[in-house]
């Protein structure tokens, strides 16, 4: 049998270096096909890395508290705002918590010199900077006497710098934003774009009350972000939370909340499992290239029977088996898969690699999904050879013989 499978294997061999242009078309559809998939669901997995790491980087057991039933500033559904006071009676009641910090922002136009540029404002309070994982690069945080006096400070994002400052340090300068002229004491290390694609270091931090007073005109707070202690149950600080703020805005027990306590950690689950869910959904068009390429190979291996018509009749008529003439053509079949299969899968780690970069994701080797692509491309050449192949083996000695 071993020695039957060698034969078969150098006729297919020597049969695809007879037509080496045409072996190279048949296998297209097979190379594009392995590499589309691998490229995809390597890109895909290095996506869905990226969205885990970001949301870690924001900070651990991280929580955020925002009015109405969606998250987000300005997203309250009619429900009203937040108060210092909120911010304040968590920090107080609230158990196993490391830091609570109440959040409002705003858009506005920060002014230096002759530049200008649209930007966001934040207000909160010196614990922010902690609790979301922002460090200084140059200069400080504001403090907590500078947080409760409302002093006219400010932090500045790296985007900010480079659009009002250019290369100086931006540290000792007054910026204006609207009618607040405030100094910058620290510049924030840069973080770049988040999973939604919003840049992160353009942005401006300044004490809350500084912009309740001078910025906003009102008390309003638009989230509280929430930090529970390392080994706190992140489910009971949510419990403590849900019960303390139902109290605080006065809610019966037939009422919904209006508010809503959502953990980061749900946030990523969520963001991960939707771009692993589009990463096999496009895994799956890709696949159906393969598709393509078995036909493709099934019309050039029937193509093939038809010209060797007459030499698979002299074998048959000098003795030969028909499992032997299905097993050489089956082979010829497997063959210009699986070498289509492995051309596929080297350029699929090169594009992916070079793709990675481009789009900034980390480049992630998945190996089950390469030895797949490599399995199913050989089952395409045994699946859509074996009709061509059984056509060979059931041709008619004498009627071949005759074929001109």
């Amino acid at each position: 049998m071993l020695a039957m499978m060698g034969n078969a294997l150098l006729l297919a061999l020597r049969e695809l270096r007879r037509n080496v242009m045409r072996s190279i078309l048949t296998m297209l559809g097979i190379i594009i096909g392995v590499a589309a998939v691998i490229i995809l669901v390597t890109l895909g997995s290095g996506a869905t890395r990226r969205v885990t790491e970001q949301i870690a980087s924001l900070g651990s057991n991280l929580l955020m508290i925002s009015p109405g039933k969606r998250m987000g500033p300005g997203q309250s559904s009619g429900a009203a705002p937040f108060k210092l006071a909120d911010a304040e009676a968590i920090a107080r009641d609230v158990p196993s918590l490391a830091a609570v910090a109440p959040v409002s922002s705003r858009s506005t136009t920060a002014i230096y010199a002759n530049e200008n540029w649209a930007t966001s404002v934040t207000g909160t309070t010196e614990q922010y900077f902690t609790l979301s994982n922002r460090r200084i690069h140059e200069g400080r945080e504001f403090t907590a006497s500078e947080t409760r006096l409302g002093s006219a400070v400010c932090v500045i994002g790296e985007t900010v710098r480079n659009k009002l400052f250019g290369g100086q340090s931006p540290i000792g300068s007054r910026i204006r934003l609207q009618k607040l002229s405030c100094e910058v004491i620290g510049l924030l290390e840069a973080k770049g774009q988040n999973t939604m694609g919003q840049d992160q270091d353009d942005v401006i931090v300044v004490p809350l009350r500084t912009f309740q007073r001078r910025i906003a005109g009102n008390e309003d707070v638009s989230i509280i972000q929430v930090s529970a202690k390392d080994g706190a149950s992140t489910e009971r600080v949510k419990r403590d939370i849900g019960r303390l703020m139902r109290s605080r805005r006065h809610l019966s027990a037939n009422q919904d909340d209006n508010f809503n306590v959502m953990d980061m950690k749900e946030i990523a689950s969520m963001l991960s499992g939707t771009t692993q869910m589009m990463t096999m959904l496009l895994g799956a068009v890709a696949a159906v290239s393969l598709l393509v390429g078995g036909i493709g190979i099934m019309n050039i291996m029937l193509v093939s029977v038809t010209e060797r018509t007459r030499e698979i009749g002299t074998r048959l008529a000098i003795g030969a088996l028909e499992r032997e003439v299905l097993l050489q053509f089956l082979v010829e079949a497997v063959v210009l898969s699986s070498f289509g299969g492995l051309i596929g899968i080297v350029l699929a780690l090169v594009s992916s690699s070079l793709l990675a970069g481009v789009l900034q994701v980390p480049f992630v080797f998945n190996a089950p999904i390469v030895m797949i692509g490599f399995a199913f491309s050989a089952a395409v050449g045994v699946a859509f050879g074996y009709v061509p192949a059984r056509k060979a083996a059931r041709l008619d000695p004498i009627e071949a013989l005759r074929h001109e």
